[in-house]
């Protein structure tokens, strides 16, 4: 018989946003005890490096303020504060349900990050929230609930999101809401996708002699049953769930993250894993940097000279993708660079923009070139301002070029779901990986 029946229903026949390598470090750990005997993955490498256990989530109310109220009364906020800045702590795997404050046996719960949102933002002392990130991911429900949480937080304070060192599926739904995005050369962000696991017992019960017969009314009702196989129009029911799933999951991402990263941009990265630089140049984070420098500045230079009566400097709450222009373009171009292929230049549409757009522009296409020099890839800057390439098309091509290279399967490591047309990236990384063994 399966053990561990909340646990399992948890886990099997429902959409998660976890990376998948953790899904199978949570199954070969964890899964023994759910089923009774050992299990087996059908088409995935099981590749975890680690195992860990994990516990239900006790039950609490989505509705009212008792997880804020209980932490009030022992003393103190429901988290840590430096410097007025609030620092909320997304780790572990991440469930809907859970009646505590911060991380519990290795679980994190979306009721009470929301908890803490809201002390952060009633408190007037309260300058800033950093959203302090390293998860891998976890339920579907609740998490698009909480981002537009912390989307309409941002309005009234300054959000930052600093990764140390992973924000993937579900984590990165919810860092994506974030004004900015700052992750150390070592983070990885993105996994934009939803994934289901079906657990086949059928084989195991025949071994035993053990025959189960399920009796119901509703030819659905027993879809996706552990005691069978699992039927092809159920699956491929379950695969157009699990797509509508992550066209919400992109949209998402994209009411986040502005003009930095769209719903078709978000839906093109089939759920790649992108580090460091790779990270910013696809648009799913802002700035590489330590985060515990970077947090720092964020305390102690807040932004604005607004000083509301009866409070102490505020920071500014307006996301970098609608700060005002610079004044000129800063061209740094690299010594003899290579001048960008494959890219066409768009006059007319720069004929129709103004100055200001122009040159706010130009300063962006000079931070993907200074970007992408460090990486290694050489673009003429002052040539890509003169023939009006789009920034967007500068990042495609270096994304590009990285997959090409022999090590990209560090950077884009998250393969597509069955049935869903790869992206050319990770074809191009994978093709690249091949040829070098």
């Amino acid at each position: 018989m399966m053990h561990h029946t909340q646990i399992a229903q948890r886990v099997f026949n429902t959409p998660l946003m976890v990376d998948p390598a953790k899904a199978l470090t949570f199954l070969t750990g964890l899964g023994p005890r759910i089923t009774g005997r050992e299990i087996s993955v059908e088409g995935l490498e099981i590749m975890a490096d680690d195992q860990y256990a994990a516990t239900l989530p006790a039950r609490g109310s989505l509705f009212g303020d008792d997880l804020t109220n209980r932490q009030t009364r022992n003393g103190g906020q429901p988290f840590a504060v430096v410097d007025g800045i609030a620092v909320i702590k997304i780790a572990g795997t991440l469930v809907h349900r859970g009646a505590w404050i911060g991380q519990s046996s290795g679980l994190t719960s979306y009721e009470g990050i929301a908890a803490q949102l809201q002390a952060a933002l009633a408190d007037p002392a309260i300058r800033g929230i950093a959203l302090d990130i390293d998860s891998f991911g976890g339920e579907v429900a609740g998490a698009f609930d909480l981002a537009d949480r912390i989307r309409a937080a941002r309005t009234q304070k300054p959000v930052r999101a600093f990764v140390a060192d992973h924000a993937l599926s579900a984590a990165y739904a919810l860092a994506s809401q974030a004004d900015r995005i700052i992750l150390p050369r070592t983070g990885a962000v993105g996994s934009i996708g939803v994934v289901a696991m079906h657990s086949d017992m059928s084989g195991a019960l025949d071994q035993k002699g053990i025959a189960v017969t399920l009796i119901h009314a509703g030819a659905r009702k027993v879809d996706a049953n552990p005691y069978q196989p699992l039927p092809k129009a159920v699956r491929d029911r379950i695969a157009g769930e699990l797509e509508d799933l992550r066209q919400l999951f992109a949209e998402t991402v994209a009411e986040g993250r502005g003009r930095r990263l769209d719903t078709l941009q978000a839906l093109g990265t089939e759920a790649a894993v992108f580090r460091g630089e790779a990270a910013i140049f696809a648009g799913l984070a802002d700035e590489v940097a330590d985060p515990v420098t970077a947090f720092r500045a964020f305390a102690a230079a807040p932004r604005g000279t607004s000083t509301p009566r009866g409070k102490g400097p505020m920071m500014t709450t307006a996301p970098d993708d609608h700060a005002q222009p610079p004044a000129a373009p800063v061209a740094s171009t690299p010594p003899e660079p290579a001048a960008p292929t494959a890219i066409a230049p768009a006059q007319t549409a720069a004929a129709a923009m103004s100055p200001e757009a122009i040159r706010a522009e130009a300063a962006e296409v000079a931070q993907v070139c200074a970007q992408a020099a460090r990486l290694g890839i050489q673009i003429d800057a002052a040539d890509a301002v003169a023939k009006s390439v789009k920034p967007e098309a500068l990042r495609a091509k270096v994304l590009a070029d990285l997959a090409a290279r022999s090590d990209a399967a560090g950077i884009i490591a998250t393969a597509p779901a069955a049935g869903a047309k790869e992206s050319p990236i990770v074809a191009a990384a994978k093709k690249s990986a091949a040829a070098s063994r």
